[in-house]
């Protein structure tokens, strides 16, 4: 029988990677589509559903919604955000950005409590740590962002996804590492 960190670490990393490709992919096309309302309004959406997505099989990777409550949470709040994004996409990209931020607070916050459960038997978690510490203070950002009078568009929007990536492509990153000295120990 394997050894439940094993398993646990075995799926992390190439989770943290898929994580990553996405966010870079979903930036690269918010560059690209930039301007485009279809296309951006597409992506607006598809952002916070992937999260939502991401973190349901994750829980049940790591033991069921049960066992993940921050993550279960975590479903519930993006399923929200991304049909908060249909409306707000119908109203003006002030509203699509004030959404972003009130959920990038929330997911940030349960970024940060799922990070700090994995610690104890992961160990690595402190750059998902510090993501959804970053994660909660870019939604105020956001927020503040929505309330001005400058246009916002997706590019707004997309450091933060970028930031994402960099979070997740380094915790995978630090998950072969530490993998690969424990194998050579």
């Amino acid at each position: 029988m394997q050894n439940q960190s094993f398993t646990r670490s075995g799926w992390l990393r190439p989770y943290y990677f898929a994580r990553a490709i996405f966010s870079i992919a979903w930036v690269a096309a918010a560059i690209l589509f930039n301007g485009q309302p279809g296309p951006t309004a597409l992506l607006l959406v598809i952002y916070p559903a992937w999260d939502a997505l991401a973190n349901l099989v994750d829980a049940r990777v790591n033991g069921g919604l049960k066992a993940n409550s921050s993550q279960a949470l975590n479903v519930v709040v993006s399923t929200i955000t991304a049909l908060a994004v249909i409306v707000a996409v119908n109203n003006s990209m002030y509203a699509v950005l004030a959404v972003f931020g009130v959920w990038a607070i929330l997911s940030g916050l349960l970024q940060l409590n799922t990070g700090l459960k994995r610690w104890r038997y992961q160990g690595a978690q402190w750059p998902m740590i510090l993501s959804g510490a970053q994660s909660a203070l870019a939604g105020g950002f956001m927020i503040s962002r929505s309330l001005g009078t400058a246009a916002p568009t997706i590019l707004d929007i997309a450091p933060y996804a970028g930031f994402g990536a960099f979070y997740f492509l380094l915790s995978a990153i630090w998950l072969v590492v530490a993998a690969y000295r424990k194998a050579n120990a």
